[in-house]
């Protein structure tokens, strides 16, 4: 064990030095597969520095009876499965589990592919390099089906790399590749998380968001002309100056002002995620900080300011205002995307500015937090909300009834509050983009009604 400062401090470390290993294959264009979550950060950080697209492949263990963390064996895509033979029998597990589990776990494997690759086709790796990275080895196990899964596609070379790896486990695992590059590999590994200062969990949106940001970067080394940046601004909303990030592709037909939930910010992976998705459909997005960083700072502790919805819809009132001043965005339509109470705020804005917002999607929202100005709103509305987020259907329904514009209610199954589930943030996203493409391209007024 290491004396000191951990030796990472955080995925992204890890990822830019592991990354100077394997500089030499840059000229090979190797295929860079991560093992998410965890391993995406990582991964992200080691295709960037080779320039080369990030790609996932999905492992899951298959735990003990009783004992889900304790790995018996794996399983990976093209029905890979591995098993730890010995543990099986002294353990006297039966065959029966076993099938039923592989199953389970198998299908999980699916899903999971789906909600973090899309309808992207399986990248072809036959005769090419390719790199394996995870976040740590610690038994192995999900990284042992991992590569027998790869094996099986026939690359040309087989690399598995990870910033720390149990001496045991890297001496079991460097015959099944052509090279095991780790950065650490201790006879004591205790928890693969001590060896970083910051080992939060990855959630769903960011191995989403990563892959999506390795696609733009691929797309934008291939185009002739300048890649779309996302640039600081800073945007003036009545007393008070707002942080954002504003993002123009060439063509936009139209800008999105993303309003935020309930302790959120313009850096939510969830927003972030699904700006992405309409910057892809050819709109331009703005994403700001509703709230200067001392009202954050004071709404931490009592939680008032988010919930103001009139505070809330003045900003985004006067983010309206600069948008329509702005160069980049002054002659294209503007929508409202709002999420949690910022479609509260979104909806008010949209009845306050009738003549320029010309569409408004809400995902998970309080549109009842908006009031009587729903009667107001003039601009065609999508409420999304999960199917398991039963309290808030309720709101927008009756919320929906009082809207006297196009509308529309979209409920995600199985999604919950967060739409943390495989496949429902890509399904808001899919739905937003649809909504704006559709009524952003229209001439301001038509359509209302």
């Amino acid at each position: 064990m290491f004396h000191g400062e951990p030796p990472f401090k955080d995925r992204e470390d890890a990822g830019r030095r592991l990354a100077e290993r394997l500089s030499r294959y840059r000229d090979e264009r190797p295929e860079v597969f991560a093992l998410p979550r965890g391993g995406v950060p990582v991964g992200y950080e080691i295709s960037r520095s080779l320039g080369v697209p990030l790609e996932v492949l999905v492992a899951r263990k298959l735990g003990a009876p009783g004992q889900p963390e304790f790995g018996i064996g794996a399983v990976a895509p093209d029905g890979v499965r591995v098993l730890n033979e010995e543990v099986v029998r002294r353990l006297g597990i039966p065959d029966e589990y076993i099938e039923r589990i592989t199953e389970r776990e198998t299908a999980e494997v699916e899903r999971r592919l789906r909600h973090f690759r899309g309808e992207r086709p399986e990248p072809e790796v036959r005769g090419r390099t390719v790199i394996l990275v995870d976040d740590g080895l610690a038994t192995g196990v999900t990284a042992r089906a991992a590569i027998k899964a790869l094996r099986r596609r026939g690359p040309r070379r087989l690399v598995l790399a990870a910033p720390v790896c149990a001496a045991q486990t890297a001496e079991l695992l460097a015959p099944e590749v052509d090279e095991l590059v780790c950065l650490e590999a201790p006879p004591d590994l205790g928890a693969i998380g001590f060896w970083y200062g910051d080992f939060a969990q990855t959630p769903d949106e960011e191995v989403i968001e990563l892959l999506e940001r390795s696609r733009r970067e691929q797309k934008e080394r291939g185009r002739p002309e300048e890649p779309v940046e996302e640039r600081q601004v800073t945007v003036p909303a009545g007393q008070v100056e707002l942080e954002g990030n504003l993002s123009v592709p060439n063509g936009a037909r139209g800008v999105v002002l993303f309003a935020h939930g309930s302790g959120s910010g313009r850096h939510s992976p969830r927003n972030r995620y699904v700006a992405g998705a309409l910057r892809e459909a050819g709109l331009a997005t703005l994403l700001i900080d509703l709230l200067t960083p001392d009202e954050e700072e004071a709404d931490l502790r009592t939680g008032h300011l988010r919930f103001d919805i009139g505070l809330l819809a003045q900003r985004l009132a006067g983010a309206t205002d600069w948008l329509m001043e702005n160069p980049d965005t002054r002659n294209v339509r503007i929508g409202y995307f709002g999420a949690s109470t910022g479609a509260g705020a979104a909806l008010v804005a949209a009845a306050e500015r009738p003549e320029v917002v010309g569409a408004v999607v809400s995902r998970g929202g309080r549109p009842d937090l908006a009031g009587d100005a729903l009667y107001r709103v003039k601009a065609p509305t999508l409420l999304i909300v999960g199917g398991d987020d039963v309290p808030v259907i309720r709101m927008n329904r009756e919320a929906l009834e009082k809207l006297r514009v196009e509308k529309g209610l979209e409920i995600v199954p199985g999604a919950t509050h967060l739409f943390e589930e495989p496949g429902a943030l890509e399904e808001v996203a899919r739905l937003a983009a649809s909504w704006f493409a559709r009524y952003l391209n229209r001439t301001p007024g038509a359509g209302a009604g």
